[in-house]
């Protein structure tokens, strides 16, 4: 073998070795600053979904089917469906098939599942129901082709009823005789068989800000870092802080893999937030977030009316739209 042979191989496996250890191929890389590939990046132009939430509301019973609200979501020009797990009617196989079907052939993402499980309990046979019934949901989402589920915390069950709970803001005291530091180490603990399955199926669990032990941006925290999972992230609501809205997103925004938008036309239906997008677009996009954006209409309007008004909001503040006109005739 000639000389220059030999050095030809010895200075490739130079420049392997260099890659396989992190380093840069071009030899000055590491003093090269980074700030001109960022100032070049695409400006963030979000996807938008709807949950399916948005057309039913637990009251309107006949937007109530998911295969309806799958088509009414591609007609309005949605790029994706967030399913609401109780709004569902139908969980058998053939029926979560029909439903990825329909999706596909509207070109719709289904990208989230929305669902309810409570480990805010001092009966393990409660939380033992609740972890084999996030299990289910996980199964569920993988078989629909989901990549990401919303979990909750749970409530501690002491307000009377939803109307209750929200009268005193989402605050409600612990079952007699406990507290919520006993409270957290039942969630922690019981989102470990759940996140076996998640990493199994390659669904991404995201902890919902939606009261209980997740009322505050801390109690989500806390969770979610004591886990140290990377398949157990948030779902940001931006209408679940009451007070102070834009600070506490923004101590989530970090975290978030779904962006849940709720909207209020004709008045809240419990409560009403003044919630500036255009604001938040903004900070979600200065922490990188580039997942999807998914309307929660929650107001007293018809929702096939304010629905529309929504999206044309939404396609404003966070795809930078200029040429959407709301049916209202609002630009």
């Amino acid at each position: 073998m000639s000389e220059d042979r030999r050095g030809f191989i010895r200075n490739s496996a130079a420049l392997i070795t260099g890659a396989i250890a992190g380093q840069s191929l071009l030899p000055n890389a590491a003093a090269a600053d980074p700030a001109p590939a960022a100032a070049n990046s695409a400006p963030i132009r979000n996807r938008l979904g709807i949950s399916t939430y948005s057309f039913w509301q637990f009251r309107n019973a006949a937007l109530r089917s998911v295969g309806d609200c799958i088509e009414r979501a591609a007609r309005l020009g949605f790029d994706g469906v967030e399913i609401l797990h109780r709004q569902m009617e139908d969980e058998s196989p053939a029926a979560l098939q029909k439903l990825k079907r329909l999706a596909f052939v509207n070109g719709i993402d289904l990208m989230g599942f929305s669902t309810h499980q409570g480990f805010l309990s001092p009966d393990p046979a409660i939380r033992q129901k609740n972890i084999d019934h996030t299990i289910r949901c996980i199964e569920m989402a993988y078989a629909m082709g989901i990549p990401t589920m919303r979990v909750n915390t749970g409530t501690w069950g002491t307000s009377k009823n939803f109307d209750d709970l929200m009268k005193n803001r989402g605050i409600e005291p612990p079952q007699k005789g406990y507290t919520d530091e006993q409270g957290f180490g039942w969630v922690i603990d019981s989102f470990g068989p759940c996140l076996k399955v998640a990493e199994k199926c390659g669904v991404l669990l995201g902890l919902e800000n939606h009261w209980g032990l997740g009322r505050t941006p801390e109690g989500v925290l806390r969770v979610v870092d004591a886990i140290r999972s990377p398949w157990l992230q948030v779902t940001l609501d931006t209408g679940n802080f009451l007070e102070d809205p834009y600070d506490r997103l923004a101590q989530l925004a970090p975290k978030a893999v779904l962006v849940q938008a709720k909207t209020y036309y004709g008045g809240g239906l419990w409560y009403q937030l003044d919630l500036d997008y255009p604001r938040i677009a903004k900070m979600l996009h200065s922490h990188g977030y580039r997942g999807y954006v998914s309307l929660e209409f929650e107001g007293k309007e018809d929702p096939l009316t304010a629905i529309p008004k929504s999206l044309a909001l939404l396609q404003k503040c966070f795809q930078g739209r200029t040429d959407v006109t709301a049916p209202d005739g609002t630009r």
